[in-house]
């Protein structure tokens, strides 16, 4: 892992990029890229040998509608079936090997990045991957509580005849918006410590920010009994203002080194 670590952020603390020439940026393209795709193709095919298991999980609120009402999964051709779990398949085989080619990618753009840039992205890298996971769980465990809901809207006497296509892309639409949703303070604090967006800024759109994420996960959790709201908007906000403690002390740290920095020139 520290040989990981050391190859992204870089052994040599110095500033200045090492010059390297373009046949040997190819190659380590051609490298970083071969890695990438062969985590990537890991990845799809262990989706694929999961496919049926998620698809079980997906097709649970279909299964428990079916208990009141005429409810069920359909295909619209005869490929249909196969066409969802190679889908299936390529989202969880990008998922999968989202720390692989992530890590490739970062690894490749280290060399030209000077000492403060690599440890910024190297640390939004590491805090964005989790919170990224952590949200996509969040909507895995919400999203049934939508069909539900907007299942409840039709009459029982109704039958609810679902295209599997449209219903997985509206899951994973569900899904990657609230991992994404996750990630929003992360942006945040790179802003702040790129001197882009001050800590007062932040905090005098306090109350904005979390009408915004209250209104988002009204959204995202239509459910009748507002716990799953709560699930989301919760987290969201912790997140909101742990982003927000970061860049004050951040802000204040610099202060003090500008000021540091006045009195010794001044001296």
């Amino acid at each position: 892992m520290s040989a990981l670590v050391a190859d992204a952020v870089g052994a040599s603390p110095s500033p200045a990029p090492t010059r390297m020439p373009l046949s040997s940026h190819l190659r380590e393209a051609r490298t970083r890229a071969f890695r990438a795709v062969v985590a990537l193709l890991v990845g799809v095919v262990a989706g694929y040998l999961l496919s049926n298991q998620i698809l079980e999980i997906v097709r649970a609120p279909i299964t428990a509608l079916a208990e009141s009402r005429d409810a069920s999964l359909n295909y619209d051709s005869i490929t249909g079936a196969f066409d969802l779990k190679l889908k299936i398949a390529l989202f969880a085989g990008v998922a999968l090997s989202s720390p692989v080619w992530l890590y490739e990618l970062f690894a490749f753009l280290a060399p030209g990045l000077n000492t403060r840039e690599k440890k910024y992205t190297f640390g939004f890298v590491a805090a964005s991957v989790p919170l990224f996971v952590g949200g996509c769980l969040m909507g895995f465990l919400v999203f049934p509580h939508m069909v539900e809901l907007l299942a409840s809207f039709a009459s029982t006497e109704d039958s609810t005849l679902l295209q599997a296509s449209y219903y997985v892309d509206f899951i994973l639409k569900i899904v990657l918006a609230t991992g994404v949703a996750f990630v929003l303070p992360v942006f945040l604090v790179m802003l702040n410590l790129l001197g882009v967006v001050p800590a007062g800024a932040i905090a005098r759109s306090w109350r904005i920010t979390v009408v915004a994420i209250v209104l988002f996960s009204a959204i995202v959790t239509p459910a009748a009994d507002v716990l799953s709201m709560f699930l989301i908007a919760v987290p969201m906000t912790v997140l909101f203002l742990v982003a927000l403690l970061i860049a004050w002390l951040h802000d204040r740290r610099e202060h003090r080194r500008a000021a540091a920095t006045l009195a010794a020139t001044e001296g």
